[in-house]
């Protein structure tokens, strides 16, 4: 089950509620519009080694140069505007996902959607 939160909280607070289930997997994710590593930081960019404007603004490894030009070209990325906080995806950007049996899969997606989550 892929469940969608507004909050690394509220992912939590529903894979604890499912822990009577018979789950065999879980994790729980932020996600990016963007492929890539994690987030860095820059101290200097004017001594730093840098690939591109995506990289500066974005503060991400991304996994592939498209990645990396889309994200350049992201209104984002010319300070106008922003996508929140850390320029990340705003509103469902929690990934909850659970590998459960079947048999509890009804329970566990209903558990998730009481939490807040689009599943």
């Amino acid at each position: 089950m892929l469940a969608y939160f507004r909050s690394e909280e509220e992912a939590k607070a529903a894979l604890e509620r499912m822990r009577h289930l018979r789950i065999e997997d879980s994790s729980i994710r932020r996600i990016d519009r963007y492929p890539g590593q994690e987030m860095h930081d820059i101290s200097n960019p004017l001594s730093g080694d840098f690939p591109g404007l995506g990289y500066l603004v974005h503060g991400t490894d991304f996994t592939n140069a498209g990645a990396g030009i889309l994200a350049a070209a992201d209104v984002s990325a010319s300070g106008l505007s922003s996508g929140g906080p850390d320029n990340r995806v705003t509103g469902r950007d929690v990934l909850l996902t659970v590998v459960v049996d079947e048999r509890d899969y009804e329970q566990a997606v209903r558990i998730a959607m009481e939490g807040g989550a689009t599943v």
